[in-house]
């Protein structure tokens, strides 16, 4: 990503665990140093930071920062902090998600609100701080823009009406990262990552997230090492902004008409 010695440093939001603990420890076992956000999770998020020391060179520094991204100020606060800590910061992933069922008939405002503010509100913050950092830092030999990866979601290109505040904000989310792309060049690039299906939860017995995971025309969507892969390429591949990788095994070419824990 730069020609300075300099390590390279990411924000991974939510990743003390599940999909964002593995792109943090992708990056972090692809040279990358890693700062890695949680919300409540802390002894999760510690684990996390001490499984990306033994992949990583030796020197390279990981810590753990939490803030509630739904809450305006801890999110302005964020970054700052990470400056702080860690001297410079070259990328923001914004993996950290709130995933709430409701429809239209139960649509209200405080859902909306709360979605609104975690999934695109705190992406958008973030990508603003980053883009002041990146303009106030001295100039570097060989830099290359910030990036700012943005997690969104196949069901964007593939419409179900269930999660509705979920879908509303991803959907306002893909929106800015090309409007983001447009307003923060050449100093920042912003990618979107779409994956698929990628991991059960506890609305999806493992047999129904077997049966679902191969309903895409690859007979399988994306796995974890897929996604964290394509989060690396999105960071280090300097021509890439304004645009979204979808890494579902094609599921966007499908048509479902519930989403899947639902089907």
């Amino acid at each position: 990503m730069s020609a300075s010695p300099r390590p390279r440093t990411v924000l991974v939001t939510g990743s003390a665990k599940r999909l964002g603990r593995e792109i943090a420890l992708a990056l972090a076992a692809g040279g990358w140093q890693v700062a890695i956000h949680y919300r409540g999770t802390a002894a999760d998020a510690a684990a996390t930071a001490d499984d990306c020391r033994k992949l990583a060179a030796p020197g390279a520094q990981f810590d753990c920062f939490q803030a509630d991204l739904a809450d305006e100020a801890q999110a302005r606060a964020l970054l700052p902090r990470i400056v702080q800590r860690f001297g410079a910061v070259d990328a923001v992933v914004n993996n950290a998600s709130l995933f709430q069922h409701d429809s239209v008939q139960s649509l209200n405002y405080e859902e909306l609100g709360l979605h609104l503010r975690t999934n695109t509100g705190a992406p958008i913050l973030l990508a603003q701080a980053l883009h002041a950092h990146v303009c106030s830092r001295p100039d570097e030999p060989g830099a290359v823009p910030g990036v700012v990866v943005n997690l969104l979601d196949q069901k964007l290109w593939n419409l179900n009406p269930d999660f509705l505040s979920y879908t509303l904000s991803k959907a306002a989310l893909e929106v800015a990262n090309t409007v983001l792309a447009m307003a923060l060049a050449p100093q920042l690039r912003v990618v979107g990552v779409a994956p698929g299906l990628t991991l059960t939860s506890h609305l999806l017995s493992d047999q129904k997230f077997e049966q679902m995971h191969r309903l895409s025309p690859l007979g399988r969507s994306s796995t974890v090492q897929d996604v964290a892969g394509a989060v690396k390429f999105a960071l280090e591949n300097n021509s890439i902004t304004g645009t979204t990788l979808l890494v579902d095994g094609g599921q966007h070419l499908m048509k479902f008409s519930r989403d899947f824990s639902k089907m």
